[in-house]
């Protein structure tokens, strides 16, 4: 079998909005891969004691920003490793550039229609409240900004399974990690 770690010492940064598999999704790339898996939105909840967003709520966004900058500098020392960034993370001061020197960065998305569905399905009855509504747009509107930047290797899941969203992330990855080393 082909082995892209003996060849590579990139880190393969995971961002995009697919919803709530893309955590999952980054751990079974990772397992493929042979490589740890590191989701920075649980470093920042275990490095405070609470969620991204309570932190926002409670101490202001540019708390948050400040614990991300820290995370992602610890982050920016590893190798071979999968990394889940959001994409307001990484939107935020240098932190898509310090990530993309370590190693590929790949935006998971899918269409605005499978969005719209995702977030429904998911909010339920608080989808019909406007406040609520214009909130969770606002973070997709957010997670979306990241895409069309430079370096980013887009993937467009909106039509793929979690297994067939993992081969194409991992098939791209051993082709683009090798060919830039």
């Amino acid at each position: 079998m082909f082995n892209a770690i003996a060849l590579t010492d990139r880190n393969l940064i995971l961002t995009g909005y697919t919803g709530s598999n893309q955590p999952r999704t980054g751990q079974l790339i990772a397992e493929r891969l042979g490589m740890p898996f590191v989701n920075l939105d649980v470093f920042i909840s275990e490095r405070i004691g609470l969620s991204g967003s309570d932190v926002r709520e409670t101490f202001g966004e540019r708390r948050l920003k400040t614990v991300e900058a820290d995370i992602i500098e610890e982050t920016c020392l590893r190798r071979q490793s999968v990394i889940r960034v959001s994409a307001r993370a990484l939107q935020h001061s240098d932190n898509l550039t310090r990530l993309a020197q370590t190693g590929l960065v790949f935006c998971l998305m899918t269409s605005l229609d499978a969005v719209l569905r995702r977030l429904h399905i998911s909010m339920g009855g608080r989808y019909a409240d406007p406040n609520e509504r214009a909130r969770e747009l606002g973070e997709l509107r957010q997670e979306w900004g990241i895409r069309n930047k430079p370096g980013i290797i887009e993937v467009d899941t909106t039509a793929l399974t979690v297994d067939q969203i993992m081969q194409t992330v991992v098939a791209l990855y051993r082709e683009r990690a090798i060919s830039r080393d």
